[in-house]
């Protein structure tokens, strides 16, 4: 059985991404949850991942690290979790690795927070960039493939999962969007293991 190491629910991000893909894709793996921000954590994470950085999945001999890789190796063996025509393939895979690379300013201005409800009255010029980015993008991907089904390509795919962290965000911190991106966010969000991920976040004590 493949294993899955992932950090604290409430704040890992990055966790979240893979976690959700294997979910969805109806994966059987193990979850081994590791406390981020502790003095052991690194040395934890070193057990099962080469960068000391989560997440880690195990699949017998292989180890693959970082979100999008994990996405990408997940893709292999579920074939569903990339659209099927190519152009779309593409444009999932573009901003899977846009998102996975940027939007730096709505990261450190805006942190995955599950818990909280922290309304954003006056974000920065550089956190409302990010946004308008992310809005942006799918508001395109819902014109486009809207009409073959709630999420982002019509079906569930990992560009869905890589953007599942941002769900979290907009929703602690009272983000206003349009309503395609709303309906979106509203699909995400009452996903069963999108639930089960934040009931798991309410019961960290960290």
């Amino acid at each position: 059985m493949m294993k899955l190491v992932i950090g604290t629910r409430n704040y890992s991000s990055w966790s979240l991404r893979p976690w959700l893909a294997m979910k969805q894709a109806g994966l059987h793996f193990e979850e081994i949850l590791i406390p981020l921000r502790t003095s052991a954590t690194k040395g934890e994470i070193l057990k099962y991942s080469p960068s000391g950085k989560v997440p880690c999945l195990i699949d017998g001999e292989v180890v693959v690290w970082d979100s999008l890789a994990i996405c990408e190796y997940l893709a292999e063996k579920v074939s569903t979790l990339l659209p099927s025509e190519r152009k779309a393939r593409a444009l999932a895979r573009s901003i899977a690795a846009e998102m996975h690379a940027g939007f730096p300013s709505l990261r450190e201005g805006m942190p995955m927070d599950v818990r909280a409800s922290k309304p954003f009255a006056e974000p920065t010029a550089q956190v409302s960039a990010d946004i308008a980015r992310i809005v942006a993008i799918w508001e395109e991907c819902r014109q486009k493939y809207g009409r073959k089904g709630p999420f982002l390509f019509g079906h569930f795919t990992i560009a869905d999962a890589m953007y599942a962290p941002v769900v979290w965000r907009f929703l602690t911190y009272h983000v206003e969007l349009p309503e395609a991106s709303r309906q979106w966010v509203e699909t995400m969000a009452a996903l069963p293991a999108m639930q089960e991920w934040r009931a798991g976040a309410l019961a960290e004590s960290d």
